[in-house]
């Protein structure tokens, strides 16, 4: 299954705090936590993820420091700010409401659904 873009795009910012919550982190190891937890399905680039790293550094979510690791590479390490963690709050806080409402929206379409017929295809209720 392919996610869509707009939903990966959207998920970016909480996701990467998340992460960082967890402890400091730098960006391959970033890519592979994401790849981890979401099971494999989301599948991240370095382009994808270091414009947003860059844009919450710049918004005093994250700090970025530089070390050597024991390869002798060195690594672009990041960590979250006070303020990254009331961001990263907020964040899950709009997202546990759409989740929830998404929720409640699932089985109440899935009635009116036949069976085999593409849920896409359905007409939307009045008023919607």
């Amino acid at each position: 299954m392919e996610i869509n873009k707009d939903l990966i795009a959207a998920s970016s910012t909480p996701i990467v705090l998340a992460i960082l919550a967890e402890g400091d982190s730098y960006g391959y190891a970033i890519l592979q936590r994401v790849r981890e937890l979401s099971g494999g399905r989301m599948e991240w680039t370095d382009g994808m993820l270091y414009p947003v790293l860059h844009r919450l550094e710049r918004l005093g979510h994250v700090e970025a420091r530089w070390e050597v690791a024991e390869s002798g590479r060195r690594r672009k390490y990041y960590r979250i700010t006070s303020r990254g963690l009331a961001q990263f709050a907020d964040e899950r806080r709009q997202w546990e409401a759409v989740d929830a409402t998404l929720r409640g929206v699932w089985p109440a379409l899935s009635l009116s659904v036949p069976p085999g017929y593409p849920a896409a295809a359905m007409p939307l209720p009045q008023g919607a």
